[in-house]
């Protein structure tokens, strides 16, 4: 199952065009060049290198799906000359932006040619059972005969999605789609040159910003409401995470709490061809979300596409749901707990889905009260802290969980563009829970779970699980619209800047690299190309000296050793309760996986190019991982009380030696 997940949430997606362009002049797209590139942690000039990635970004925001341009007439930027480079980056400096135009003029071209390619295109003899491909995997096509059978491919994939909607027939479907074709190549190459000049630099200030790493980003004025709506982290629709597979939008999440999850009706791997009885195949995916939004408490009507596999292979079932669009508030089921018995007393595990804090909870708050809980209700063996598919939230949170676990000490140090670092501590002397800890991550833990992570990591405090490393982003980003402005979006566009890293005590940045597992067991997600390291132009690892010392020499002289008196007792120290258990621990896991044969099909399913939703029906029923985890914990425990009483028998059976079921 090796493809890129596109993380596009309902609501939340970023159109490439818009029918008004943001107000932009020349010497505002230089200045707000200049001003990003100021705050950027790693690139405070343009460089011929950083052109040259301009002009291959510039292309691929002109052409994402690759079906207007040839390559051969893109190869003078594709692969520039350095006098082409040394040109441009003058150009940047004049305010002179002539080069995009140009390519923008062989677009123009282009787009005249594809209409005429689309007219050659025989519906009545397309070719039978088109593969589907992703459209992230696609080459520039070398002819124009090439870029016939793609097209003539992709029009044989929109009208199989398409036949399978009774409600409109195929003469009406090829005349809208034929009709978003021309709109959008309306929106590119707009007659008047000065809407189209506002056009161009609003596409080489995305390209210049995404040229920086892969987490800075101009947004045009529409874009940006769209992204204060993300991190408000409130959505309107059904709560679903999609992928654009051409002949529909796949579900490849559902958010939880959400209208569609809440439901019970769509199943991740479901394939969305059809809102309110129209299609939507080969719409573009903003298109497909403005219908899918709506008035809360309404009903939208979904076409779906589900491949069941039966005696006789896979066969597709066309389903007709009803959702009611809901609010999806993401706070909603951000934390859950719950627990497993455990001798004379319990496993507690406990899922953290985001890091968050509002006027009532906080995820730290959360957790506390969540362990408090049981404590007084059970005796706790061991804590289980569950941060798979987390993808972060706030960095403070993140400190904050860190000090359930922890005494005094530094959790996470931040360095910004100007190299100063800046250290986040743990102030409470007294963790919540000392005991023996468990966490548990997977490719999609990012950013906040990483730190939680590595930082118990670094202590000593926990032992990792789950797949082999973690997402892999160590960048904090800023924005300059924020919620104190009133929503008042500059009509010359916003941006968010990668301003520095993240550092654990350890020094260590989680950043590209990720956070490695003590103990890898394989979950749903292990075989798939995710994370930072997949990503367009990737900011780099970077590492600063440990900090386990703390001598507090990011605070002012002045208040240092007032500070001190209250912080330097109770310290969190590095321990090694774990060392000696590591190995047992591994081995009795890896024997566990072996012999499991129901985990032995899992992971040759997960291994699957074209595994779907049914590996995610059938083996997530028991979530294996997790499972494992528990054994994991038991065997933990097992070995702690084994050498506490030191009574060592090397021939007594581990707690969980026993095969999954």
């Amino acid at each position: 199952m090796r493809f890129r997940i596109i993380p596009l949430i309902f609501l939340l997606i970023f159109g490439i065009c818009e029918a008004k362009p943001p107000a932009l002049t020349p010497k505002d797209t230089r200045v707000k060049i200049e001003e990003i590139l100021k705050a950027h942690v790693s690139h405070q000039s343009l460089t011929t290198d950083l052109i040259q990635r301009t002009l291959s970004n510039y292309i691929d925001e002109l052409d994402p799906s690759k079906t207007y341009f040839i390559e051969s007439e893109l190869e003078a930027w594709l692969k520039p000359s350095d006098q082409l480079l040394q040109e441009t980056l003058q150009g940047f400096k004049k305010e002179d932006f002539t080069v995009y135009e140009k390519i923008h003029a062989v677009l123009d071209r282009a787009i005249l040619r594809r209409s005429e390619l689309e007219k050659n295109i025989d519906l009545e003899n397309l070719p039978k059972n088109p593969q589907p491909f992703d459209v992230e995997d696609l080459k520039w096509t070398a002819t124009q005969e090439e870029l016939q059978e793609r097209l003539t491919q992709i029009k044989a994939l929109q009208l199989e999605a398409a036949a399978k909607i009774k409600e409109e027939n195929r003469e009406q479907f090829l005349q809208k789609l034929n009709k978003r074709r021309l709109s959008r190549e309306a929106d590119l190459t707009s007659s008047a040159p000065d809407i189209k000049k506002q056009i161009i630099l609003s596409f080489v200030l995305k390209a210049t910003s995404s040229a920086l790493d892969s987490q800075t980003h101009y947004f045009t004025p529409s874009e940006a409401n769209q992204f204060m709506m993300q991190v408000q982290q409130r959505l309107f629709g059904i709560g679903a995470q999609l992928r654009d597979d051409l002949n529909g939008f796949s579900i490849v999440r559902l958010l939880d709490g959400g209208p569609a999850i809440s439901g019970n009706k769509i199943r991740v791997g479901d394939r969305i061809i059809g809102v309110d009885h129209q299609p939507v195949v080969g719409m573009d995916i903003t298109e497909a979300v403005e219908l899918i939004r709506g008035p809360q408490g309404t009903p939208v009507h979904l076409t779906l596409v589900r491949e069941n596999t039966t005696d006789n292979g896979k066969q597709e079932e066309i389903l007709e749901i009803d959702i009611i669009r809901g609010e999806v508030i993401l706070t909603e089921s951000r934390f859950d707990s719950s627990y497993q018995p455990f001798g004379d007393g319990i496993i507690a595990h406990l899922t953290l889905y985001s890091f968050y804090q509002d006027a009532q909870n906080s995820s730290a708050s959360d957790l506390r009260k969540a362990i408090e809980r049981l404590q007084a209700e059970h005796k706790i063996k061991g804590v289980i802290l569950d941060l798979r598919n987390n993808a972060g939230g706030l960095l403070t949170q993140g400190v904050a969980v860190t000090g359930l676990f922890i005494k005094k000490g530094i959790v996470v140090s931040i360095k910004d563009n100007s190299g100063q670092i800046q250290h986040l501590r743990n102030i409470d002397e007294k963790p919540i829970w000392d005991g023996p800890l468990v966490v548990l991550t997977n490719i999609g833990s990012a950013s906040a779970s990483e730190i939680v992570a590595q930082t118990l990591k670094d202590y000593g405090r926990a032992i990792l699980v789950g797949d082999q490393k973690t997402f892999g982003k160590g960048s904090f980003q800023t924005f300059t619209l924020d919620t104190a402005s009133n929503g008042k979006v500059n009509p010359k566009g916003e941006y968010k800047v990668t301003r520095g890293r993240y550092y654990t005590v350890s020094g260590k940045s989680p950043q590209l690299t990720g956070v490695s597992t003590d103990i890898v067991v394989p979950g749903l997600f292990s075989e798939i190309e995710y994370g930072e390291q997949f990503t367009k132009f990737p900011l780099a690892n970077d590492s600063i000296p440990p900090n386990f010392e703390d001598n507090l020499a990011d605070i002012p002289q002045g208040h240092r050793d007032q500070v001190m008196k209250i912080y330097k007792n109770n310290l969190q120290p590095i321990l090694h309760t774990y060392d000696s258990y590591f190995e047992n621990l591994r081995i009795n896991s890896e024997q566990r996986i072996l012999l499991n044969q129901n985990y032995q099909n899992f992971l040759k399913e997960i291994k699957k190019k074209d595994a779907n939703s049914e590996v995610v029906d059938f083996f997530g029923q028991s979530d294996l991982q997790l499972m494992e985890t528990f054994n994991v914990m038991k065997d933990l425990l097992f070995l702690m009380q084994t050498k506490e009483s030191q009574q060592v028998d090397p021939n007594r059976k581990s707690a969980s030696e026993a095969p999954l079921r």
